[in-house]
């Protein structure tokens, strides 16, 4: 599996700019997957679901599965939260994996940088940031990319990643 990484400040648009991406890997036959590491406390659960029920009740896993897909939720229960590495290897087999996020982690990433957001960029203290993809001009040796120039950003992963067609 090849592993390309999003990383940038929050409201940068990174999330946008994956949904635009992910159907034009998949339009080129690729099997993609992603994992998106939040910092904050979520559920994917719904209060009251008998899922939720039983993992509130003490459960580590909850498998739930259908006709159309599953999911695992696990609680770490106060165990330490797993790294990036670990998570790739639960992925079931695929082409692509993009990474939202992990954003400190030795795979090769694009950063976006917006403007508006007033924050630096993350490029000149970090290695692995092989491109960037910007509202506006700015100074760098890297590839740069307009963000909305999403089949330019594919062919530039494609072939970073060594999967170009």
């Amino acid at each position: 599996m090849k592993v390309f990484g999003f990383a940038g400040w929050s409201g940068s648009g990174k999330t946008t700019l994956i949904e635009q991406l992910i159907p034009r890997f998949v339009m080129q036959g690729l099997k993609v997957s992603l994992i998106k590491h939040a910092h904050h406390n979520f559920d994917v659960d719904q209060p009251g679901k008998d899922s939720w029920r039983h993992r509130e009740a003490g459960c580590q896993e909850v498998l739930v599965t259908s006709a159309r897909r599953w999911v695992l939720m696990h609680e770490l229960r106060g165990a330490e939260e797993p790294g990036l590495d670990e998570q790739l290897a639960r992925l079931s087999p695929c082409d692509l994996v993009l990474v939202e996020g992990f954003k400190r982690h030795p795979i090769p990433k694009l950063e976006i940088w917006r403007k508006d957001n007033d924050k630096p960029l993350l490029h000149p203290e970090d290695p692995h940031i092989v491109a960037v993809a910007t509202d506006v001009p700015v100074e760098t040796k890297l590839p740069r990319f307009d963000l909305n120039d999403y089949d330019a950003v594919v062919a530039f992963i494609l072939d970073h990643v060594g999967l170009k067609k």
